[in-house]
């Protein structure tokens, strides 16, 4: 069994054998994690095979957690090409939340092993790349590509906060998932940020803020 290692700087690839390009693929793009306060956000790219369709792709927000797990393995096993890209909580800071997802983005695009002739992105805003690509509002529920990429992005991240929960289980990650919830904003100001909370979120940086006050005063 192939051994995964989180790393940014080396993205999930898992490709078909193969050793040429071919004319007129496409793929599709999506991403997870915006707008938590915590952990990376992850894009994924994905180019399907026509001759193994996938039966129930969709948003992935709007399918179960099992069934989201179901269709990450189907993805895995029968896409042509895929690729899990991320972009760190450093990087978000650094850059913004908007610049860095675009720039995981570039990045699952560019791990594909198949270089696609046309891209296909959820939203309104496509990373700056080589090759065409176009941005569709909603596409995660139009086209199949995008809907695999969101699935194997959400399920990527939900992994990664499932092992954020072992290293900080105070915060509750593997039920939130980083989002703003009022579990996850007490906890905040119950124990200050970790090293994996986005400084640069208002609430993370007032919860900080807070915690220095008190350990000032005290």
């Amino acid at each position: 069994m192939r051994s995964r290692k989180s790393s940014v700087a080396e993205p999930l690839r898992e490709q078909l054998p193969l050793h040429f390009e071919r004319v007129g693929l496409m793929a599709g793009v999506d991403e997870a994690g915006r707008g938590p306060l915590a952990g990376p956000v992850v894009a994924a790219a994905v180019i399907l095979d026509e001759l193994q369709p996938i039966a129930g792709l969709a948003d992935s927000k709007i399918l179960t957690e099992r069934r989201r797990e179901r269709l990450f393995d189907e993805i895995r096993a029968k896409a042509l090409a895929f690729c899990i890209a991320q972009a760190s909580v450093e990087e978000i800071d650094r850059l913004n939340i908007l610049q860095a997802t675009m720039l995981a983005m570039k990045r699952a695009v560019e791990g594909l092993r198949l270089k696609p002739a046309q891209v296909l992105v959820d939203g309104n805003r496509v990373p700056v790349l080589r090759i065409p690509a176009e941005a569709i509002v909603k596409g995660d529920a139009k086209v199949p590509a995008i809907s695999a990429a969101s699935i194997l992005a959400k399920v990527h991240r939900d992994r990664l906060c499932q092992a954020l929960h072992e290293l900080y289980p105070h915060y509750g990650f593997a039920v939130h998932k980083g989002y703003p919830t009022a579990a996850h904003l007490q906890a905040l100001k119950d124990h200050g940020p970790c090293e994996s909370h986005r400084k640069s979120y208002a609430p993370v940086r007032e919860a900080g803020l807070q915690r220095l006050t008190l350990s000032s005063s005290s």
